[in-house]
């Protein structure tokens, strides 16, 4: 069976003619519009999740969010590809075409906190950018270390009055059946850095959700 074809089956057992109505009302009843409400200009955010939690998802929901109030967005990524971004854009009900001119994708290998600095230079104030994912801004060995390149990203933003949002990876050494939630002592950090640096954090297991300031 095709996959839009499976996809509409699985919508009409819950009651929906069609796949992206159902996901049109998931994103309805997402968290993302409460927690973008939470986010001032200059904020630096974390979201991490082990692999599969949703952390890529919930980060575009949060560019989505941005945009529906007339906000740009950037997404910065050393791991996805245009084509991958779009069908997750779709995943959560949200359609590129309808927020024309306001999104930007990145997948330059090259993205590093001076790459990033360089294309937000003159974006307006309220921008939110992404940037998939943490760990790898360093994974060059030209590039200044992790702790470097947040602090330089932090003044930036709060020079500029930007949001950015850091995706990350969660060590394999959390453990659900002990906490509900990973948090900041979780983080995956093969590099030293700061995580006060950071405003606020966003945890992401099994369909819930964390979110507080750092």
């Amino acid at each position: 069976m095709p996959l839009h074809q499976a996809l509409d089956r699985v919508a009409a057992g819950e009651g929906f003619a069609s796949w992206s109505l159902l996901a049109a009302k998931a994103a309805e009843a997402a968290p993302a519009t409460n927690l973008f409400a939470q986010l001032t200009s200059g904020d630096l955010v974390l979201v991490g999740a082990r692999p599969g939690q949703g952390k890529t998802l919930m980060s575009l929901e949060l560019a989505v969010e941005a945009m529906k109030s007339g906000r740009r967005s950037v997404f910065f990524t050393l791991e996805y590809t245009h084509t991958d971004i779009l069908g997750r854009f779709r995943v959560i009900g949200g359609e590129p075409a309808l927020f024309d001119g306001l999104f930007e994708f990145d997948n330059s290998d090259t993205i590093c906190a001076d790459y990033i600095i360089g294309k937000l230079r003159t974006a307006p104030r309220g921008t939110l950018a992404v940037i998939d994912y943490l760990q790898l801004l360093d994974q060059r060995r030209e590039n200044p270390e992790l702790m470097v390149q947040v602090s330089t990203l932090r003044s930036f933003a709060r020079d500029r009055g930007l949001i950015l949002v850091f995706i990350s990876q969660i060590d394999r050494s959390y453990d659900a059946s002990k906490k509900p939630f990973p948090d900041l002592g979780d983080i995956r950090l093969p590099n030293p850095l700061d995580l006060s640096l950071f405003d606020k954090t966003c945890f992401l297991n099994k369909g819930e959700i964390q979110f507080q300031a750092a």
